[in-house]
């Protein structure tokens, strides 16, 4: 008999389709990651770092809060930094569970929210996005009651790229003052939308984002999390203190030194790139919702047949159940990149 909870033995880990990504073979356009390289003075600064001989200290982690407030647009006291966005999502549900306790989670979106939610034997309710309405305010409300620990918003959603207005998350974390609404920003450089504007209003209102997506960096887990300073002094007596890798701190000071290269790739990909595949895709006659991240969710026919394809031509994407229909999560990269995407599925379509 296992020491373990059980409903902890009986969770299924996320295991994302990881195996077999090799950059040097692959145009990966499956897990919404940037596309190219981290701009050189961050790759740099790790060097630096690694050659000064520091790898052997504790981390430190000098003014990257400041900074980071300063970027976010919020006082130092209202951040922390993560382990990955990850690691903020967890604080959050965790500080927030309680015996009986409910998440609303509007589906289908990030599985990192169900996985947290789970951990804590909350009850999840899971109200559906739909292409016309989008995020299913008015099923939301509905459900906030007494047991509401939790309301999710993902901005933009993963994978149908969704954008909420900060209208909409004001209604909603005055609808359920008890309960914290996490509003996940990993996209936000993607995006612009966001609700930092709110905490000094919305004290149950926390905000996570990432360096993993825009900036590129995934592999070294570091994110950051915002919300009123007593919120944010609380989750650090959860957070251990040393839980962010300092490489990632280094490499995130350097892009924060210059992020005019990141910039130039969101333009690219945002005002270039993803144009560019709409439009092949209306000319075809696929469905895709509209998405205000670096990825579309489109349903073209025989989903298997053309992701089965594309792999043979150097691309991997990544299927998407919604509902009783296979749809395609695609990555957008650059302008060039799309132009060979496009042309490798226009080889498919002609046969």
């Amino acid at each position: 008999m296992s020491v373990i909870n059980p409903h902890i033995v009986a969770l299924s880990a996320y295991a994302p389709p990881l195996e077999g990504r090799n950059p040097n073979a692959f145009t990966l356009l499956d897990f919404n990651e940037r596309t190219i390289p981290v701009a050189e003075n961050v790759k740099q600064a790790l060097h630096d770092y690694i050659d000064a001989g520091r790898l052997q200290m504790y981390p430190a982690y000098g003014d990257i809060v400041k900074r980071l407030a300063t970027y976010a647009g919020v006082s130092d006291d209202r951040l922390m930094i993560t382990n990955g966005s990850d690691q903020g999502i967890d604080l959050v549900f965790r500080a927030v569970a309680s015996l009986g306790a409910e998440a609303i989670i509007p589906g289908p979106s990030f599985a990192m929210y169900h996985q947290c939610a789970q951990v804590e034997a909350m009850l999840i309710h899971e109200p559906q996005y739909t292409r016309e309405g989008g995020y299913p305010l008015a099923a939301v409300l509905g459900l906030v009651n007494e047991n509401t620990r939790i309301v999710v918003v993902s901005n933009p959603n993963n994978p149908c790229g969704t954008l909420v207005s900060c209208e909409i998350v004001q209604k909603i974390a005055q609808a359920a003052p008890n309960a914290a609404i996490l509003v996940d920003e990993c996209y936000f450089e993607y995006s612009h939308e966001t609700a930092v504007s709110l905490i000094g209003e919305c004290h149950n209102l926390f905000v996570t984002r990432t360096f993993s997506k825009t900036w590129g960096m995934p592999s070294l887990r570091f994110g950051y999390l915002m919300s009123a300073a007593d919120n944010i002094a609380a989750l650090c007596n959860i957070r251990g203190p040393y839980d962010i890798n300092q490489l990632a701190v280094v490499a995130a000071n350097a892009a924060l030194d210059d992020p005019s290269e990141t910039e130039r790739y969101v333009a690219e990909v945002m005002e270039r790139a993803k144009p560019l595949v709409e439009s092949w895709l209306d000319k075809h006659g696929i469905t895709y919702w509209k998405s205000d991240a670096n990825y579309l969710w489109c349903f073209p026919d025989n989903p298997d047949e053309v992701a089965s394809y594309l792999q043979s031509e150097s691309f991997l994407v990544r299927p998407k159940v919604y509902g009783d229909r296979l749809g395609l999560r695609i990555t957008m990269g650059t302008f060039e990149q799309m132009q060979c995407l496009i042309a490798a599925w226009e080889s498919y379509l002609t046969g």
